[in-house]
């Protein structure tokens, strides 16, 4: 028999341990939940599982001679140099966004050409490129 000192430890050490795994398995299931993976056009147009129902991020170039703007939205394309997906956002866009610069787009896909924008951001810097899209154009440029 354990004397009631070393049970209630016991006890004690049993109930820590299961709140440290229970509180663990919280923390890091509503991370997952809340993790917006980014993705290039190709990305997308190669991934066969596509859950369209959540939210991505799409990022690459606004192409050249395709932003359209009118009162109510503005479309443009998004390139990674060798796929395309446009991309509609009805809001206001970052001032440095424009055509030939580099954009990540956070919203849903519609199918896997046509993406809707909540959010638009553009990057903060003339010599700026997020590494994945610099790594993803030297890939297509070879």
């Amino acid at each position: 028999m354990l004397p009631k000192k070393v049970k209630k430890r016991a006890s004690l050490l049993s109930i820590f341990f299961i709140v440290s795994v229970l509180s663990i398995f919280l923390i890091l299931n509503s991370l997952n939940k809340n993790i917006l993976y980014f993705n290039s056009p190709s990305d997308i147009r190669l991934n066969k599982n596509i859950n369209f129902d959540k939210k991505i991020r799409i990022g690459g170039m606004v192409k050249k001679d395709s932003l359209k703007i009118n009162d109510q939205e503005i479309k443009f394309v998004i390139t990674d140099f060798k796929n395309e997906i446009i991309v509609s956002f009805t809001g206001t866009v970052p001032n440095l966004f424009a055509e030939g610069k580099g954009v990540v787009a956070e919203g849903k896909l519609l199918d896997k050409k046509f993406f809707v924008a909540n959010r638009i951001l553009a990057k903060h810097d003339e010599n700026y490129m997020p590494p994945e899209i610099k790594n993803i154009m030297k890939e297509n440029a070879k």
